[in-house]
C-alpha cells in the first residue's frame, strides 16, 4: 500500500510514522509513489525494523494498541 493511501485511510498512522520513525515525506510527492515498505527502506530501516513498524500500525488500526506516539 501506498504511504499516502495508509495516510487517508487511517490519519493517526501519519502521525506515528511523522513522529516515531521520522517519515517527514507524508505530505511530499514521494509518499503518492512509494509503498510503506520502499519509504522504510528509504529511511535506512532493515527488515526487522520494518517488520516492528507493521507490527505497531497494524495493532493501531486493529485496536490492540492503544499509544500512536512513542512520546
Amino acid at each position: 500500500m501506498l504511504i499516502a493511501e495508509i495516510v487517508e485511510k487511517y490519519p493517526k498512522l501519519g502521525e506515528v510514522l511523522e513522529i516515531d520513525y521520522g517519515f517527514h515525506c507524508i505530505g511530499c510527492f514521494a509518499a503518492e509513489m512509494e509503498t510503506l515498505e520502499q519509504g522504510a527502506m528509504v529511511h535506512g530501516m532493515n527488515k526487522k525494523e520494518t517488520e516492528k513498524l507493521l507490527v505497531e500500525l497494524n495493532g493501531l488500526v486493529e485496536g490492540t494498541k492503544k499509544s500512536g506516539t512513542k512520546k
